[in-house]
């Protein structure tokens, strides 16, 4: 390898490499990414593909999808990265769900979303579903992750200058060298984006965040015959979205749903449906820790999540026609940021939350690592 010397290398072609390299290359910074992976093969392709900003929780977390929502809009029509749903609705199913809702409308965070009466869900679901209302949104957005991130990756390299090294595996890092199987990069600064790889670089600051890993089960649905203008979610997510969870009227709904599906509660299912341009559904999904997930998918989560899909939509769910498993880095807080040693920096977003909110997080950090604010990487 050439020892041509860049202005940042960063670790990881995930969405959060991606995204600071994008927040790099728009301060006219010579970049090259470094990936083991022959071809995107994480958390960033085995999601929905969803940019979620309603629900995200309050403040900073709910600010960073909101830009990062923006960036994709931008990014998606340059690159031609097809956005195929726009929106949100979440359909409550019981009073509780709809009290946390019009709570929610109540607050800042509802900038764009309106409420829908039961009966009168105006084609957002089909004529089967039933419950007390909607909450509807405008400012989400869906994306085919197994296309958009190859694609993201494609037109950085060759809009935007951008050296992409895959299969090549980083075994160190100090200011200013990565050490990989391929030879010496050398970088004036470097961002080290390794999704859920504890072990391999700074173990030590993963463990000392007390980061472990999530394991998640999704899948994809045969076309149903009917059309979703936007994604959809349900009661238990209600729960897990801090944006509603943190509400103090997200209690009672808790209580209520520890009655009646325990289950679905102890296995971290909540429903999230979204429709791919053939007219097939991704549903999921579930959340189980450890520090090694098995990488198996169990019939009877998804059976809960099926289960949730057959009350939300009255009817019963398509066949299944793809089952996967996805893994990403999980621990308290939105995001692990932190300076290992002089121009680095590790990232990782510990939340599940990285298609919603990398490039913002990616602009804060680019910001910070070379002195400068993030406003001027919008």
């Amino acid at each position: 390898m050439r020892q041509e010397k860049f202005d940042l290398a960063v670790v990881g072609a995930g969405i959060v490499g991606l995204a600071h390299a994008l927040a790099a290359v728009r301060l006219g910074k010579r970049v090259v990414i470094v990936d083991r992976d022959a071809q995107a093969n994480g958390a960033s392709v085995r999601n929905f593909g969803f940019v979620t900003v309603t629900g995200q929780a309050r403040g900073e977390v709910w600010s960073r999808a909101r830009r990062s929502s923006a960036v994709w809009d931008e990014v998606a029509a340059a690159a031609g990265i097809p956005i195929v749903q726009r929106g949100l609705t979440v359909l409550a199913r019981r009073p509780e769900a709809k009290a946390v809702l019009q709570a929610f409308l109540e607050t800042e965070m509802a900038e764009g979303c309106d409420w829908l009466d039961a009966g009168r869900f105006d084609g957002r679901l089909p004529a089967t579903a039933k419950g007390q209302g909607a909450l509807t949104s405008t400012g989400d957005l869906r994306i085919e992750s197994r296309e958009a991130i190859p694609r993201l990756a494609h037109w950085l390299e060759t809009a935007h200058g951008v050296t992409v090294l895959r299969g090549v595996a980083v075994y160190g890092v100090e200011t200013g060298r990565l050490e990989t199987g391929a030879g010496d990069i050398l970088a004036d600064t470097i961002v080290v984006c390794p999704g859920d790889d504890l072990s391999t670089l700074f173990p030590g600051a993963f463990a000392g965040a007390a980061v472990t890993r999530c394991k998640l089960q999704m899948l994809r649905l045969a076309d149903p015959g009917w059309r979703l203008p936007s994604p959809v979610m349900s009661d238990l997510s209600l729960v897990r979205y801090l944006g509603y969870s943190a509400l103090p009227q997200a209690g009672a709904l808790l209580e209520r749903l520890q009655a009646e599906q325990p289950e679905h509660l102890a296995n971290g299912v909540h429903l999230i449906v979204v429709q791919s341009a053939d007219g097939s559904l991704v549903v999921g999904d579930s959340h189980h820790y450890a520090a090694t997930p098995d990488p198996f998918s169990h019939e009877h989560v998804d059976r809960l999540i099926l289960d949730e899909f057959a009350a939300v939509f009255g009817q019963v769910a398509p066949p299944v026609v793809e089952r996967w498993t996805g893994t990403y880095a999980s621990a308290r807080g939105h995001s692990l940021v932190e300076a290992p040693m002089s121009g680095v920096r590790l990232v990782a977003v510990t939340s599940g939350t990285g298609a919603s909110t990398a490039f913002a997080l990616a602009q804060d950090v680019i910001a910070d690592l070379y002195d400068l604010e993030a406003g001027n990487l919008t």
